[in-house]
């Protein structure tokens, strides 16, 4: 079977831990607001560092986080914030914690006026890559190119997750909705 060249050139024990993700996950799409929240949590996260990281920690972030439920994490306060600064199996940066939250109260306001977070990425689909960064700049906290590619990528809202000639690729091809083929 063929993957990514990314993928492939992993040793063995980083392909194990990668592995998972490439072929369930990246660049399939996602209709879930709570899973859509996770995902940019998660990008948001890993800026300054590793997506091994970030993979080796999810399990801990979706347990700390109440599993990304916009809802419970909108109204998190201050203990809650240091609830989290006290966390050793998240990323404990004040900054990307408060943005978290903050980006939580925002997707809620999308959905109430665009029926949902992942309504309002379908109505500004499809967009060059700088058009969605200004885009989510205006919209979200700490939401920099980098964190704004790898999360349009890894959702299917920007082509480019897999190689063509990559095992997966067709996969995410079939799994896009039509209007998500543009």
């Amino acid at each position: 079977m063929s993957y990514c060249s990314a993928i492939a050139s992993m040793n063995e024990e980083k392909k194990a831990l990668h592995q998972q993700y490439h072929d369930h996950q990246y660049g399939f799409p996602i209709f879930d607001d709570n899973e859509l929240f996770c995902r940019l949590v998660l990008e948001i996260n890993q800026a300054g560092l590793s997506w091994e990281t970030i993979l080796k920690k999810e399990k801990s972030f979706r347990k700390a986080y109440h599993n990304f439920d916009l809802k419970k994490v909108a109204a998190y306060k201050e203990k809650d914030i240091e609830r989290l600064m006290n966390d050793p199996g998240i990323i404990r940066n004040r900054l990307k914690i408060e943005a978290a939250i903050e980006n939580a109260k925002a997707i809620i306001q999308l959905g109430k006026e665009f029926g949902s977070f992942e309504k309002w990425l379908q109505l500004h689909h499809p967009k060059p890559k700088d058009e969605w960064v200004k885009l989510f700049k205006k919209t979200f906290r700490f939401t920099g190119g980098e964190i704004v590619s790898e999360f349009l990528l890894s959702t299917g809202y920007l082509p480019g997750a897999h190689d063509q000639s990559c095992a997966i690729y067709k996969k995410v091809v079939q799994a896009k909705p039509m209007w998500l083929k543009k």
